[in-house]
């Protein structure tokens, strides 16, 4: 009988203890996912790594607040030690990023949008070399600890 009752007072705890935290929203949760129209550059600071179709090496790039321009984003991109500033921004959904391998002159650039569902965190797109006219399809995925 002893048992009986402590099984039934444990089990009894633990669902009014259950339901009464789902009924509480807990402040400190991550928001809700933005829709692609509304990622602003805010959302794209942090590391991402991008793969390219037709192309077997990847790049790793990091975006900061632009120091300059308000409302864009500056960083840079590495690929296998090659290294390449780049400055860009998103509107709308629409992904328009430069990329410079002196600081002065556009030796790439990168056009695409924001995977609706994504929360923000993929960009699909065509990247173009201005330099030899070459194009790949990319994606850019944001890594993992940046939010």
């Amino acid at each position: 009988m002893k048992i009986s009752f402590a099984i039934v007072l444990v089990a009894t705890c633990a669902i009014g203890t259950g339901a009464g935290g789902q009924n509480h929203p807990n402040p400190s949760a991550p928001a809700s996912c933005p829709l692609a129209a509304d990622i602003s550059p805010v959302h794209l600071y942090g590391l991402w790594r991008a793969e390219f179709d037709g192309l077997p090496q990847s790049a790793t790039i990091l975006f900061e607040r632009h120091a300059e321009l308000a409302g864009s984003v500056s960083g840079g991109v590495n690929r296998d030690g090659v290294k390449a500033l780049i400055a860009g921004d998103v509107d709308q959904g629409e992904f328009t990023l430069e990329e410079s391998q002196d600081g002065q002159r556009i030796a790439a650039t990168w056009l695409g949008r924001v995977v609706e569902g994504s929360c923000g965190k993929e960009i699909r797109g065509i990247w173009n070399s201005t330099s030899n006219n070459a194009s790949y399809p990319f994606v850019l995925r944001k890594q993992p600890g940046w939010q």
